[in-house]
């Protein structure tokens, strides 16, 4: 994008706002991670840097898993515009199930809308170490147990899939934002 998605403006609020909207309905504790080079964002929300750099969202959830005060997170990307709480609470009850709860997509696991258990932990040190830095790879682990969400469960609740759009093109920016205005005019 050549800019900090966070800070994207979609309606009146910014990707980043949206997202701490939704989450700060479902959650007691939010802590965002931002990457090392991040310039730091100013708000009450807890805000921490990643505790092992250049590790991508994987990196991110190590360092959310390690500050957590609960034995599960709910790991959202900062470029998920339209996330779903009903989604959230329905992947949220599954956590007991699994040790990662993933929903499906149009044939796409969704890593960053998803349930972790701190049992991720070693796995996920021992991928940094062998530098295997794909979030996905994490469900291949035959350590963890995965629950994984069906397109049909995700349909029951959120129907057009929108807790999954990511922004990461002027594209995917503008058919935010051309959804926005489309269901806010409704």
């Amino acid at each position: 994008m050549g800019e900090d998605k966070r800070f994207l403006l979609v309606g009146q609020q910014t990707l980043f706002e949206r997202s701490c909207a939704v989450l700060r309905q479902q959650f007691e504790h939010i802590c965002v991670v931002i990457a090392q080079d991040s310039p730091m964002l100013q708000t009450e929300i807890a805000v921490v840097r990643d505790l092992i750099p250049d590790c991508g969202s994987l990196g991110g959830l190590y360092t959310g898993l390690r500050q957590a005060k609960t034995p599960h997170v709910f790991l959202a990307a900062c470029d998920m515009p339209f996330i779903d709480p009903g989604l959230v609470r329905y992947m949220v009850a599954l956590r007991d199930e699994a040790d990662v709860v993933w929903a499906q997509w149009r044939g796409q696991l969704q890593p960053t809308h998803a349930v972790y258990s701190r049992s991720c932990l070693p796995v996920l040190e021992e991928m940094v170490n062998r530098r295997a830095l794909r979030i996905q790879d994490i469900g291949a682990h035959s350590a963890l147990r995965v629950r994984l969400v069906t397109e049909d469960e995700v349909r029951r609740i959120d129907s057009e899939g929108r807790s999954f759009l990511n922004v990461n093109t002027s594209a995917d920016l503008d058919a935010a934002r051309t959804f926005y205005a489309d269901s806010a005019g409704q």
